[in-house]
């Protein structure tokens, strides 16, 4: 994907996940499928998109991410969260279930 379709791409959802990461990151190989198992089942009105920053070093640069894993959450167009490294599965579910809760229910 392009910065424009990504953009494209952000303006058109109501929400939208970008995870950031690269496939020599280990926090990102535990992380990846933890992440998208609590949006399938928890959020499930957020679209997921996954972006390698080795291969796509302009789009990451672009939303001014510079470590793996980053993950950015996008409201109505808008980044409401940026997380970065290490994180709680808990935790990040509790950041963002209010505002899911407000966008949507």
């Amino acid at each position: 994907m392009t910065v424009n379709e990504i953009n494209t791409i952000i303006t058109q959802q109501n929400a939208i996940l970008l995870y950031f990461s690269h496939d020599q990151c280990s926090v990102c190989k535990v992380l990846k499928p933890k992440i998208s198992q609590s949006i399938t089942e928890n959020f499930p009105k957020i679209a997921l998109a996954f972006i390698d920053l080795k291969n796509d070093p302009q789009i990451a640069a672009n939303f001014q991410v510079f470590t793996a894993p980053t993950i950015l959450l996008f409201f109505e167009g808008k980044e409401h969260f940026r997380f970065v490294r290490n994180l709680s599965i808990e935790q990040f579910n509790k950041d963002i279930k209010r505002t899911y809760q407000l966008l949507f229910e």
